[in-house]
């Protein structure tokens, strides 16, 4: 329902905001909380993104442990009374800025979590003017006004701009079908034994993101494939200019045609680019490319 919304939070005991707009976890601020395992005590970053289930923490989190989260504020444990539909362990309830609730469970590896809000119709549509969604179009002009310094008439006449903002329609370069699944980019992804499935923002240089199975922050992703024909995306001989990791192919339409459009694959990494093809008929504003 709220796509690649970023919802945020704050302790239900003394109020204060739980967000870090430092850490950044699945390229939004992220709730940090204290958190204790069995005996250990740490830090947790947990992805704001809803129903993202990414998180940095700088303790060891076993699968299916329990965790105790604190707030870093008043050191008060978060807890409720309402157990898990899915696994019966304790509920975590965090207070959402705009009224309501989110609670999540306190079993590490279960994705169960639900939102409440006071007022439903006001905070949806807030949290989409917060993330910059409202009234942005599906399907914007590819053209712009904008164009890299020193370019002359003659070449602006020859390049195609696509503006900051822009909805990219994203296709599998193997079976040519649409990427495009509830107003996201959806990829298929591996890593360690688990598949899962990655959504993207469709949008240039809106890197919000989120995963249905656990993706670490700063650490390759893992095998990214699509969705429908099953293909790898990942290139063997192309690595990303900004960290030397893998970078997966997909390809978006633009005016004239369709073109590649590569993307690193290591998590947090903002990097994308062109073919040394395209480079020459189409610019990326804001790129880090040039």
């Amino acid at each position: 329902m709220f796509n690649l919304i970023s919802l945020k939070v704050k302790c239900p005991v003394c109020g204060h905001s739980l967000m870090n707009e430092k850490q950044l976890v699945d390229n939004c601020p992220s709730i940090q909380l204290g958190v204790m395992v069995g005996e250990k005590k740490g830090t947790i970053n947990l992805s704001s993104v809803y129903e993202s289930y990414n998180y940095l923490s700088d303790i060891e989190t076993p699968e299916n442990e329990l965790i105790r989260l604190f707030c870093p504020h008043c050191n008060s444990e978060i807890k409720s009374r309402t157990d898990c539909d899915a696994c019966n362990a304790p509920m975590i309830p965090l207070d959402l800025e705009l009224g309501g609730n989110v609670s999540i469970c306190s079993r590490i590896g279960c994705t169960n979590h639900f939102v409440k809000f006071v007022d439903f119709s006001f905070a949806l549509k807030q949290l989409y003017i917060d993330s910059g969604y409202l009234e942005r179009p599906y399907d914007e002009d590819m053209t712009g006004s904008w164009k890299p310094l020193g370019m002359s008439a003659d070449e602006e006449e020859k390049i195609e701009v696509i503006k900051t903002g822009t909805f990219l329609h994203t296709y599998c370069p193997y079976c040519k079908k649409s990427l495009i699944e509830k107003g996201t980019i959806k990829l298929k992804v591996k890593r360690n034994g688990k598949s899962g499935f990655l959504m993207l923002s469709p949008y240039l240089n809106v890197f919000t993101s989120k995963s249905t199975i656990y993706l670490p922050e700063n650490e390759f992703i893992g095998d990214i494939s699509c969705f429908h024909c099953d293909k790898t995306l990942i290139l063997s001989d192309e690595k990303c200019k900004e960290c030397g990791s893998d970078i997966a192919r997909i390809m978006v339409s633009a005016r004239k045609r369709l073109f590649d459009f590569y993307i690193c694959s290591k998590k947090g990494c903002k990097w994308h680019g062109l073919s040394k093809e395209d480079i020459n008929d189409i610019r990326l504003e804001d790129s880090l490319e040039w």
